[in-house]
């Protein structure tokens, strides 16, 4: 059996490629990881990019989720997953819906899939690869219920913002696939991105916003997120549902 890798391609190449919005990243795999990945990896992974690992497609190409996950439920996406601890305890307080997790860098799906493993989830998908890219090709409009954008790269040099990926023109994406009545929920701890996150909502006329908010409780805190809060650093999320 062949496991995923982080052969993909992380950087665009040709002139009008889209910008990727997540930096290369090479780490080694603990054992645990290294077992979680062989043991759940087929049952619970696909790959975006690689053909050895591929998804479930309905006969026009879109992406079978009925398939994937053995039921007909409402979707949500995360974009981003990171170690997985956010994905998983809000799958487990929310079983009627679906969960895809779409995660870049190996460390993050291997950790993912131990969480899924040792919780007995059957809501959770994981696809490794670049989220964007899977939600142009094979991502039906208006099909999910929600997306989940925690913590994402903040790219904090300005000539780098361009890569941030909570920018108009990947707003549009996001929105273009959610249902009416769906939500996009973001949260960051960098100021000056949840500024732009919070003014590219509201300036969507499709998407109705919170503005910036505290938490919501049914997001739980990860490890990531409580480190920068030891730190000092201020936390908000922004919350826009679509209504038309």
């Amino acid at each position: 059996m062949t496991l995923p890798s982080d052969a993909f391609r992380l950087t665009a190449i040709r002139a009008h490629e889209p910008l990727r919005t997540y930096a290369p990243r090479r780490s080694p795999l603990s054992q645990d990881r290294e077992d979680s990945l062989e043991r759940l990896w087929p049952l619970f992974g696909f790959s975006v990019h690689d053909d050895a690992h591929p998804y479930p497609t309905t006969p026009d190409g879109l992406l079978d989720t009925a398939a994937l996950f053995g039921r007909e439920a409402p979707l949500v996406v995360e974009i981003g997953s990171g170690m997985g601890e956010t994905t998983v305890a809000m799958a487990a307080a929310d079983p009627g819906r679906n969960y895809l997790a779409l995660e870049a860098h190996l460390p993050g799906i291997a950790s993912l899939l131990g969480f899924v493993g040792q919780a007995g989830l059957t809501n959770v998908r994981v696809g490794h690869g670049d989220a964007l890219d899977l939600l142009r090709r094979v991502v039906g409009p208006d099909s999910l219920d929600a997306v989940h954008v925690f913590f994402p790269d903040p790219w904090p040099k300005n000539k780098h913002h361009k890569r941030r990926l909570i920018q108009p023109a990947h707003v549009d994406l996001l929105r273009s696939r959610l249902r009416v009545g769906g939500t996009l929920h973001c949260a960051t701890d960098w100021v000056d991105y949840a500024e732009q996150m919070r003014d590219v909502l509201e300036a969507d006329p499709a998407f109705e916003s919170s503005g910036l908010v505290e938490r919501p409780a049914h997001r739980p805190v990860t490890k990531f997120e409580q480190r920068g809060l030891d730190l000092g650093h201020v936390v908000n999320d922004v919350v826009a549902r679509r209504i038309r």
